[in-house]
């Protein structure tokens, strides 16, 4: 306990006080299940804290080894962890297959991963750290299903009830019989550690007779054919082939089911964790593997900068210009952090900085030119003119020179559209004005972007970009 108290008050020298405050509760009173993959963001929400300060707590109480960090792929049907990491570097499927679902997804970082934190042993002791040890209906609430789901505290044991009609537990090498009472619904046999699943169409004439049915489960075959089958008894033989234990379930696909599926909250992505500048910094070498390519959707790239820089270092000698570029990237870090994104590197005088959507990055882009515009009013002369152009479109997440960085023509169009951009007005194209809380950002502003086509180099077609104001 002592040694807990000590990474508490270690934890509260890099960490909001209240999110810290927060956690302690939460280790010291919550039941396990609370504990297994926390949602940062419920957890922000049910403590009244901000996101980013409780992203950030997170990160630092990983760093020193009070919770585990888990990136889980999830099917974006039934919101079903379909594989867990520890790493990003150890996500190397091509495609991912949901056997509830029937559907097989190609991973991206946007709303197919999921950040979760579990508490660590050293800290606490929870039964999710021995998963094989939980009963069937834990295991899907801290296994299973992934932070997304919004699984009621209260109540989840008659929900679970309501739409399971029996369950087994097998060991490794293990048979067993299910004899259940079929109903005239839409049953699924499904097994949610080898991820397999049996669809039966139950229909027509009820039967008297026992009808029957044999599975078995590996890790290599998920999905079978949908059988039609009569109301009435069936005896389902079961068969454990692999190494560990299975937990075959039949479940009703009814409006039970659907509803709990439907419970939907928002949860930490992979890619908002990659855009987070407290991540960038803890975690700046050991994000991929060299040989990886992470797709992204959708994320919203801002370059800077600045203009006249040679002409600057000339005005006023080297050692005050050095002062004033430091100035203004101690700025821009801190604005770029404040509003959810990261910068992913600085080139000469330059930031290329990333936000996970478009209307982060223009209110970022807002507050730098503002920010500007007060360091110059301070030394007396305008010595710092930020240019600054902004575009949102998809990427993928790689690794250059040892850092975590981004790739595609998304990226080169945010560089040129930077190039276009004059000291005066913020550049961006279509893709970032049309978002609708970019459209209610300039509006509380009273900006009214103006468009123009332009033609960027490297680019073989012309794209509207709009100056800000």
């Amino acid at each position: 306990m002592s040694e807990t108290r000590d990474l508490f008050t270690l934890l509260g020298q890099s960490a909001d006080a209240g999110a810290v405050a927060a956690m302690e509760r939460l280790i010291t009173d919550a039941p396990d299940h609370r504990l297994c993959r926390i949602n940062p963001l419920a957890f922000a929400v049910a403590n009244g804290l901000d996101e980013e300060a409780t992203i950030a707590a997170f990160l630092h109480a990983t760093r020193i080894g009070m919770f585990d960090i888990a990136w889980n792929v999830l099917c974006p049907g039934c919101g079903g962890v379909l594989d867990s990491n520890a790493t990003l570097k150890t996500m190397q499927k091509d495609e991912y297959v949901c056997s509830l679902c029937a559907s097989a997804y190609s991973p991206t970082l946007d709303e197919m991963v999921d950040v979760t934190f579990t508490v660590s042993p050293r800290v606490r002791r929870i039964a999710a750290h021995n998963p094989d040890d939980l009963p069937v209906d834990e295991y899907y609430r801290q296994m299973y299903w992934g932070s997304g789901v919004d699984v009621p505290d209260e109540g989840y044991q008659q929900l679970f009830d309501e739409f399971v009609l029996d369950h087994v537990e097998l060991g490794a090498g293990e048979k067993g019989v299910l004899s259940i009472q079929q109903p005239a619904e839409f049953l699924i046999i499904f097994e949610p550690v080898t991820h397999s699943a049996q669809f039966i169409d139950v229909k027509g004439e009820p039967s008297r007779e026992r009808q029957t049915l044999s599975l078995s489960f590996d890790r290599e075959h998920g999905q079978h054919q949908t059988l039609e089958m009569r109301p009435g008894p069936l005896r389902i033989t079961l068969e454990n082939r692999t190494e560990g234990r299975v937990l075959p379930t039949v479940f009703i696909a009814g409006e039970t089911l659907h509803c709990l599926l439907g419970r939907r909250r928002p949860f930490l992505t992979a890619k908002r964790l990659l855009s987070n500048q407290t991540f960038r910094d803890l975690y700046r070498t050991d994000t991929l593997d060299v040989d990886q390519r992470l797709k992204i959707t959708s994320l919203t790239f801002l370059f800077t900068d600045l203009r006249g820089s040679t002409e600057l270092y000339e005005r006023v000698g080297d050692l005050a210009a050095f002062d004033l570029v430091k100035a203004h990237f101690q700025v821009l870090h801190e604005i770029v952090a404040s509003e959810a994104g990261a910068v992913v590197k600085t080139i000469g005088d330059a930031v290329m900085a990333t936000f996970p959507t478009p209307d982060r990055a223009v209110a970022a882009a807002l507050r730098m030119r503002d920010a500007m515009c007060d360091l110059n009013n301070r030394n007396g002369r305008e010595d710092l003119l930020l240019k600054i152009g902004v575009h949102e479109g998809p990427c993928i997440a790689v690794t250059l020179n040892e850092r975590q960085d981004y790739f595609g023509s998304t990226v080169n169009i945010a560089s040129r559209v930077q190039g276009l951009a004059n000291s005066q007005s913020i550049f961006a194209t279509a893709a970032v004005i049309d978002d609708g809380k970019t459209m209610d950002l300039l509006k509380s502003k009273a900006l009214t972007p103006k468009s123009h086509i332009a033609s960027l180099r490297g680019i073989d077609r012309e794209v509207p970009i709009y100056a800000i104001p």
